[in-house]
């Protein structure tokens, strides 16, 4: 159950309609889990400084169970979520961040329990 959160400087109405669905898809595709378990939150508009500067600019968040665990993964899925965040949002690679947060089951909670347990 991947958990995608983009916080991002740029205006709602400087981002493509449809970016948290894009996202959805291209994380599913990433990650290779099933979209219907992807959950998206995009916030724009907000005051960012990244590397000292407050141009614009973009941070991800990616926290999933079991797929973000390692440096070696975390390489492959950095290169192509730079490849969607670069395209949909029209910002150079030197103004967006990734952060990648491996889960456990037990951090999830889901249907009234956790989801070690479903």
């Amino acid at each position: 159950m991947p958990f995608v959160e983009l916080d991002t400087s740029l205006p709602a109405e400087r981002l493509p309609p449809g970016l948290a669905q894009t996202l959805c898809t291209a994380a599913a595709d990433i990650l290779g889990k099933p979209a219907e378990r992807v959950n998206v939150t995009v916030r724009s508009g907000l005051p960012m400084v990244l590397s000292g500067s407050a141009e614009p600019c973009a941070q991800l968040v990616v926290s999933s169970i079991g797929v973000v665990g390692t440096a070696e993964q975390n390489q492959r899925h950095s290169a192509r979520f730079f490849d969607v965040l670069t395209a949909q949002l029209g910002l150079g690679p030197e103004r967006i961040v990734i952060r990648f947060y491996p889960l456990e089951p037990w951090q999830i909670g889901k249907n009234r329990t956790v989801m070690t347990f479903l």
